[in-house]
């Protein structure tokens, strides 16, 4: 995944702030799984009450809270934390138009966005194998290469599919329809 939840610009960390300036937990126990619960409610806690002795101490006592909460958060996905990533990092272009896809309620940009750039892979790994089917009768090497690039077709479409299905952190559970 590009740098997002593990960014000072990102979701987790986002939620995390919230939770300090309301001096509400809550605002971010959704982004850890509930096995992560207690320890971000401690780590929380704490930085609520370090808080108060001075600026510097408070701007260090929210970093710790941070890395905490991104910490258990990457955990749960099953991905290693990595340290907090400076803000304003390049996520890509998905991200972005699936962000806004949630801001207005529309699929229609993201829709259009991946079809195109699946369209556009297909496309691209279709001519490439038929290319080199056209030279298959030139010898194995030939051939090898026309096996690989239609195999390369045929697995990577099933995985483009099987990806689609796929719940959004990689779990075994996925979208029916």
């Amino acid at each position: 995944m590009p740098p997002h939840c593990d960014s000072l610009d990102g979701p987790v960390v986002v939620a995390a702030k919230q939770a300090i300036e309301a001096g509400r937990v809550d605002l971010v126990l959704p982004f850890v799984p509930a096995d992560g619960e207690t320890e971000v409610t401690k780590a929380f806690d704490e930085t609520m009450a370090l808080r108060g002795q001075s600026p510097e101490v408070a701007a260090f006592a929210d970093r710790w809270f941070f890395e905490t909460v991104v910490r258990v958060h990457r955990a749960g996905e099953g991905a290693p934390y990595t340290g907090l990533k400076p803000a304003g990092l390049d996520v890509g272009p998905v991200i972005p138009v699936a962000e806004r896809a949630l801001e207005t309620g529309s699929p229609d940009e993201l829709v259009r966005v991946l079809q195109d750039v699946i369209a556009d892979q297909v496309k691209h790994r279709l001519e490439h194998a038929l290319q080199l089917e056209a030279d298959v009768d030139a010898g194995v090497p030939q051939a090898r290469e026309y096996v690989e690039a239609m195999l390369g077709l045929q697995v990577w479409s099933h995985k483009l599919y099987l990806a689609a299905r796929a719940s959004a952190h990689g779990g075994e559970h996925h979208h029916e329809g």
